[in-house]
C-alpha cells in the first residue's frame, strides 16, 4: 500500500513476461498444464479450475488495491458471495444483512442458502441498536456469525459506518462482509476501516467496460482464505482466463474512470434537484443526503450512482426510463457508458412484496464517462415528456 493507487493498479501482478519481455502479461487461454513428471508441476500449475497465471495476476492486483493479503476471482459476484458464505458458515448459522441489499444477494441468502440451513434478518444498518439486537437474536446458539452490508447501498444509496459495524461484529465474534461494488477500491477500502472481507461484482466498476462478468473476495484472514480457496476449487466457479484478462485490463484505468464518473454524477445530481418533476435525489455527494458527512469521511469521492424518485409516481419513472437516448435502459452498472435501470422490475424484482422492495417511482442511473452536456441534454428531453 506504500505506492499510490494508480501505480498499484497499473503494476501489481503485471510484471513483463519473462520469456519475451511483453509489457502486458500474456493471456493464458488454456485449461490444463504439462507436468514434468507425475505430480511434478511447473510453478504449481496443474488444471484451470485450480490455478491459472492470468487469474493469479488479477488476484494479485485485487489484493493490492483493496489492501488485502488474499484475493479470489470468481465467475460472477454471486458466485463469489456463495463461496464466501459456504466457506465461513455452516447450517444453523445466522446472517444479519442490510434491508436494502442487492436483490440477487438477498435471493441467494434467503432462497438458496436458507434451504441449506442459513437463517437471516434484514435490518437498517444505520440503526446500530437494531443491528446489535438482530445480532443477538439469531442462529443455533443465539449468535450471528456474519454481518453483511453494502455502502453505498443498491439502489437506495444509504451510507453505513463501516468502522462502527466492525466493532459490533468484533464484539459478537461475527465476520463483517462489505460489498464494495458501488464504491470500488478507488473510493473506499473497507478492510482499512475494520471489515473482515470485501466482495465485489467485478462486472461493474472494476472491469468497467461491460464486456466481462466476474466477482471477487478479498481478505486478510489466512484461515478463512484457505477455506474459500478450497470451496472455489471444489465447486469450480472460477473466472475464465479471458474474463480475468479483460478485468485486469479494465482495473488498470479504474482511478481515472472513477474521477470522471464522480464528476459527471455530481453535476447530474445537482441538476436533478432543480427539476420540478423530481421528488427526491439520492446521491451521497449532495449536502442534504443523510449520509453525506459519513461518506465524506470514509470515501475518496461520492461515486457514479444516482437514484431518483419522481413526483409523478411509477408512470413518470417508467416514461423516463424508456425515453433516454444516451442513457441505455439495461441491467448492470459501472461501465463507461451511462445506463438507466428501473429496479422494481429489473435488478430488484426478486424482492418485490418484501421489506426490501424498491419504490416504484424510482430509477437508478449509472453515470458514465460521456460528455456531461450530452448526458444532461438526454435527461432533459426525457423529463420534458412528463
Amino acid at each position: 500500500m506504500s505506492q499510490g493507487f494508480n501505480t498499484r493498479a497499473v503494476h501489481a501482478g503485471q510484471e513483463p513476461d519473462a520469456t519475451t519481455g511483453a509489457v502486458v502479461p500474456p493471456l493464458y487461454q488454456t485449461s490444463t498444464f504439462a507436468q514434468d513428471g507425475i505430480g511434478v508441476l511447473r510453478n504449481g500449475y496443474e488444471y484451470g479450475r485450480g490455478t491459472n497465471p492470468t487469474r493469479d495476476s488479477l488476484q494479485t492486483q485485487l489484493a493490492a488495491l483493496e489492501g488485502g493479503e488474499h484475493a479470489f476471482s470468481f465467475a460472477s459476484g454471486l458466485a463469489a458471495e456463495d463461496a464466501l458464505i459456504r466457506a465461513a458458515l455452516v447450517p444453523g448459522d445466522h446472517i444479519v444483512l442490510g434491508n436494502d441489499v442487492y436483490g440477487g444477494t438477498y435471493r441467494l441468502i434467503n432462497k438458496v442458502l436458507s434451504v441449506w440451513g442459513i437463517s437471516n434478518a434484514a435490518v437498517d444498518m444505520s440503526d446500530h441498536d437494531a443491528v446489535r439486537a438482530a445480532v443477538g437474536a439469531g442462529g443455533r446458539d443465539g449468535k450471528t456469525k456474519m454481518i453483511w452490508v453494502e455502502t453505498p447501498s443498491n439502489p437506495m444509496m444509504k451510507i453505513t459506518d463501516i468502522a462502527v459495524l466492525a466493532r459490533i461484529a468484533d464484539e459478537a465474534g461475527a465476520v463483517l462482509v462489505v460489498d464494495n461494488t458501488f464504491a470500488s477500491p478507488y473510493l473506499q477500502t473497507p478492510l482499512a476501516l475494520g471489515a473482515d472481507v470485501v466482495v465485489h461484482s467485478t462486472t461493474k466498476y472494476i472491469g468497467g467496460h461491460s464486456d466481462a462478468s466476474g466477482g471477487a473476495v478479498v481478505l486478510n484472514d489466512a484461515a478463512l482464505a484457505e477455506k474459500i480457496g478450497f470451496v472455489q476449487f471444489a465447486v469450480g466457479a472460477v473466472s475464465a482466463p479471458m474474463e480475468a484478462w479483460l478485468t485486469t485490463r479494465g482495473l488498470k484505468t479504474l482511478g481515472v474512470r472513477m474521477d470522471r464518473h464522480c464528476e459527471n454524477a455530481q453535476r447530474i445530481a445537482e441538476w436533478l434537484l432543480t427539476r420540478p418533476e423530481v421528488e427526491r435525489v439520492l446521491y451521497p455527494g449532495l449536502p442534504d443526503h443523510p449520509g453525506h458527512q459519513l461518506a465524506a469521511g470514509q470515501m475518496r469521492k461520492f461515486g457514479g450512482m444516482i437514484s431518483v424518485q419522481f413526483a409523478g409516481g411509477e408512470a413518470a419513472a417508467r416514461t423516463v426510463a424508456e425515453s433516454t437516448r444516451v442513457f441505455t435502459l439495461a441491467e448492470s452498472l459501472g461501465g463507461i457508458e451511462s445506463l438507466m435501470n428501473y429496479p422494481s422490475e429489473m435488478t430488484h424484482a426478486s424482492v418485490k412484496g418484501t421489506e426490501l422492495a424498491v419504490p416504484e417511482n424510482l430509477i437508478r442511473l449509472s453515470v458514465g464517462i460521456e460528455d456531461i452536456e450530452d448526458l444532461l441534454a438526454d435527461l432533459e428531453q426525457a423529463l420534458n415528456l412528463l
